[in-house]
C-alpha cells in the first residue's frame, strides 16, 4: 500500500481566491495561464474565459477559484516536481491580465515536493 500524500499541483492563497472572485464578478468567468517569462517573467496571467487561445503545448494544470490555469509543457518540465501558490500583491503587473487594472497583480510562489508527496495526475 503507497504512503504517498497526492496533492495538487496549483492551488491558490485566500488573498487570490478573494481577487478571482472580485474579477469574476466584473468579467464573467476566468482563466489563467502561467507565463513562461519575457517581459514580466514567470507570472500568472488572468483572462476572460476563452480570450486565450490554448494550444496543443499547453497544459491544464487544474484549477483555481473554479477557474482553469494552464502552463506551457516546456515550462512545466521545469516546474513539474513543484506545486505552485498563485498569490496577490498590490502594485503594477502585466497590462494584458485583468487584475492589473485594479493595481494588483497575481504572482505565483512554488515549493518543492515532500518526500512523500505526488502531484496528480495531468
Amino acid at each position: 500500500m503507497s504512503t504517498n500524500k497526492q496533492v495538487r499541483k496549483v492551488i491558490a492563497t485566500d488573498a487570490a481566491l478573494a481577487l478571482i472572485e472580485q474579477l469574476k464578478t466584473e468579467h464573467g468567468a476566468l482563466m489563467f495561464h502561467q507565463s513562461g517569462g519575457c517581459c514580466d517573467g514567470s507570472t500568472p496571467m488572468c483572462f476572460p474565459e476563452g480570450e486565450l487561445i490554448i494550444g496543443a503545448a499547453d497544459i491544464l494544470l487544474g484549477e483555481i477559484g473554479g477557474c482553469p490555469f494552464y502552463i506551457g509543457a516546456a515550462q512545466y518540465k521545469s516546474w513539474k516536481h513543484t506545486q505552485l501558490i498563485i498569490d496577490v500583491a498590490s502594485g503594477p503587473g502585466n497590462d494584458f491580465s485583468l487584475e492589473s487594472a485594479d493595481g494588483f497583480r497575481f504572482l505565483s510562489r512554488s515549493r518543492l515536493l515532500l518526500e512523500d508527496e505526488v502531484l496528480e495526475d495531468v
